[in-house]
């Protein structure tokens, strides 16, 4: 038994010392000596050697303690398993961070997607100028929105300003808000963005240079989530109700013009003003000229005078 554990050197040491022999100390009676198999006494610096099968059952008992820790460890594992059930991966975090999405129907089949099994909110900005899209396509978005109050889930939708007097996007408004959603405009530029179930965020993309104008991330790191949703709020809070958006008695601009007056206020220039709010530069430089006649104006500089005391500031 010995010779199937020991070196030959160890089981020699061993030999000698229990037929009584002295060697010198060595690497094999290290082993020994840790073992238990000798001993060197102190006073005289003698070998003793001990009865081998004691020490053998001494290491039998301490393996028997050992494999039983061990299958005790290992009786765990299937109820450590099916906890998996009760793990939320999703609850602080979920899978990878965000995903790139190259193309128009890229994003625009991931948002219907997830949408599609929204259970408490869907919470949409959308600062770009409105245009005529597709009737039919128009007819499904708000079906979709429909489905989507009928499921439970809240429906808020923030719009620019502008948006009130193009007639294809009031139609639709109306619709979604006969049916329960909530719609507020606002001035300005504020980030486009898409927050499903405050799991699922989609916005531009501002990473990838050169890529295609309608690439976009779905995002779905809780914590990116939560922080777009309270910025979403923070938009919200500021912005009109839809029904009060409207034109007032002595209401001298448009909400596009409007739009356009908060970022020259803001510091911008013309050429800036018209890339944040998604205009060509013909199109502000239009309204401006419209605006300055409407006034009975020279020159911008007057413009944003009598905007600095005008009562349509208050406008969204």
């Amino acid at each position: 038994m010995l010779s199937k554990n020991l070196g030959a050197a160890e089981v020699s040491a061993y030999q000698a010392i229990a037929s009584g022999e002295h060697p010198e100390p060595c690497l094999a009676t290290d082993r020994l000596t840790a073992l238990g198999l000798v001993e060197r006494r102190a006073h005289d610096g003698e070998w003793v050697a001990h009865d081998p099968r004691s020490i053998a059952h001494g290491l039998m008992g301490s393996a028997l303690t050992e494999l039983r820790d061990l299958v005790d460890r290992i009786h765990h594992i299937p109820a450590l398993e099916s906890l998996a059930e009760d793990y939320d991966p999703h609850r602080m975090y979920g899978g990878p961070a965000s995903e790139y999405l190259p193309t128009r129907d890229a994003m625009n089949g991931r948002i219907g997607d997830v949408a599609a099994g929204a259970s408490t909110s869907i919470l949409t900005a959308q600062p770009g100028a409105p245009a005529d899209r597709d009737p039919r396509v128009v007819a499904l978005g708000a079906q979709r929105v429909v489905d989507t109050l009928e499921a439970g889930a809240e429906v808020r939708s923030l719009y620019t300003s502008a948006a009130v007097s193009h007639g294809q996007t009031a139609a639709y408004v109306r619709q979604i808000v006969d049916a329960g959603a909530q719609v507020r405009t606002l001035s300005g530029t504020f980030p486009r963005m898409m927050i499903v179930d405050s799991k699922h965020l989609f916005v531009d993309n501002h990473v990838v240079a050169g890529a295609d104008g309608n690439a976009g991330w779905h995002v779905t790191d809780r914590g990116c989530a939560a922080w777009a949703e309270s910025v979403f709020d923070a938009l919200w809070d500021r912005a009109a109700r839809w029904s009060a958006a409207g034109a007032r008695p002595g209401t001298v601009t448009t909400g596009r013009q409007r739009q356009i007056l908060v970022e020259l206020e803001a510091g911008y220039t013309k050429q800036q003003a018209a890339k944040r709010l998604g205009l060509g530069e013909r199109t502000v430089t239009g309204e401006l000229s419209s605006l300055r006649t409407e006034l009975g104006m020279r020159t911008l500089y007057q413009v944003m005078v009598w905007w600095a005391t005008s009562r349509d500031r208050d406008l969204p």
